[in-house]
C-alpha cells in the first residue's frame, strides 16, 4: 500500500462519471441526490489513474449488491467468497479461487482497485489486503473513505447487476505472489514470538477494549480499529486526526508495527490506515489469535499488565 491507499468519495464519483458520461437515470434510485457528473471541489487530487483501468469492488452480500443498491459499475465480490476457514495461511483464499473470482469479475492485474463495503471498509480492507498478498501492485489498491451508505447520502445507486464483468479478450486474472509469510506483509508465529521480546517493536492489538483485557499479546497495547473512524461521515477521520491518534498510542512511522486481532479482518482496516499516512515498516499477523491460541502462545490479561 502507498499513501494514495485512500480514496475519498467525490473522486470516485467523478471517475464513474468521466467513464460513463451520462448515468442512465432509469436504473438509478433516490432522485434527490446528486447525479456523480455533478462537479465536486473536495475532491482527492493526488490520485491520477485512467478511468478505463479502474475496478470498483463491492465485498457486501450479494443480496445487498443487487437489492439494496450499489455503486455505479461496481461488482460483487462477497466478502465470504475470498475468505477461508481451511486456508493453509491464516483465513486466505486458495490462490486458484482469488484468480477465479477476479477474472469472473472482469479485473485485470493492471487494473486500479477501489473496494467498499457497508461496514466503515474493514471488509473492503481485507480484499485489497488479500489482493497485495497476491501480488496486485499495491500503489493501484484503494479503500474507499466511506461505504455504501455513505455514498447513498450523496450520490445515486443503482440495483440489480449494473456492470458488465466480460472481458473483451478473455484474459484470466493471474496472480504473481504466492500466499505465505515469505510474501510482504504476512509474518508468522515465530516472528511475532520474537517481537514479543524486541524493544523496538509495538505489537497493536485492535480488537475492543473488552476482548484486549479477556487476553491479549504480552506487552501489546490496544488501539480498537474504529478509533480511527468517524461515525457521522462512515469514513476516516482527517488525516491529522489519525495522525494524532496513532502518534499517542505511541506509534510513530519510525515504530516497527505489528498487527493482529482475531481472525485478521481487523487490523486489514489498520494496516492500510497506516499505510496510508505513509508508515511502512509494518507486518501483518495472518494467523493473529486463532493462530496463537492454538499453538498455546503466552496470553496475558488484564489482571496480569
Amino acid at each position: 500500500m502507498e499513501p494514495r491507499a485512500v480514496v475519498d468519495i467525490p473522486w470516485l464519483a467523478k471517475q464513474i462519471a468521466t467513464l460513463t458520461e451520462k448515468l442512465d437515470t432509469g436504473s438509478v434510485t433516490g432522485s434527490q441526490r446528486a447525479d456523480i457528473s455533478e462537479s465536486q471541489d473536495s475532491i482527492t487530487t493526488d490520485v491520477d489513474i485512467d478511468p478505463d483501468q479502474l475496478s470498483i469492488v463491492d465485498v457486501r452480500d450479494t443480496w445487498e449488491f443487487e437489492e439494496i443498491g450499489h455503486i455505479p459499475e461496481a461488482v460483487n465480490i462477497p466478502f465470504d467468497s475470498f475468505r477461508s476457514e481451511t486456508g493453509k495461511t491464516g483465513m486466505l483464499p486458495e490462490r486458484a479461487n482469488w484468480e477465479r473470482l477476479l477474472t469472473a469479475a472482469g479485473i485485470a492485474e493492471t487494473d486500479n482497485i477501489v473496494a467498499y463495503d457497508d461496514t466503515h471498509g474493514v471488509f473492503a480492507a481485507r480484499f485489497l489486503l488479500t489482493a497485495e498478498v497476491y501480488g496486485h501492485p499495491p500503489e493501484r489498491l484503494h479503500l474507499l473513505n466511506g461505504d455504501y451508505s455513505a455514498w447513498n447520502q450523496e450520490y445515486n445507486t443503482v440495483s440489480g447487476t449494473d456492470a458488465d464483468t466480460t472481458t473483451t479478450d478473455s484474459s484470466t486474472y493471474k496472480t504473481t505472489a504466492q500466499s505465505d509469510v515469505t510474501s510482504s506483509p504476512l509474518v508468522g508465529y515465530e516472528t511475532v514470538q520474537a517481537a514479543v521480546d524486541d524493544p523496538m517493536a509495538v505489537l497493536v492489538d485492535t480488537r475492543d477494549p473488552s476482548e484486549y483485557a479477556a487476553g491479549h499479546l504480552p506487552g501489546a497495547i490496544n488501539l480498537d480499529w474504529r478509533a480511527v473512524v468517524d461515525d457521522e461521515t462512515r469514513g476516516l477521520k482527517p488525516p491529522s486526526e489519525r495522525k494524532a491518534i496513532f502518534d499517542s498510542a505511541g506509534i510513530t512511522p519510525e515504530t516497527h508495527v505489528v498487527l493482529y486481532c482475531n481472525t485478521a479482518r481487523r487490523i486489514s482496516h489498520t494496516y492500510i490506515v497506516l499505510r496510508s499516512l505513509g508508515y511502512t515498516d509494518i507486518d501483518f499477523y495472518e494467523g493473529s489469535l486463532t493462530e496463537w491460541r492454538a499453538r498455546d502462545g503466552t496470553l496475558e490479561t488484564a489482571d496480569t499488565t
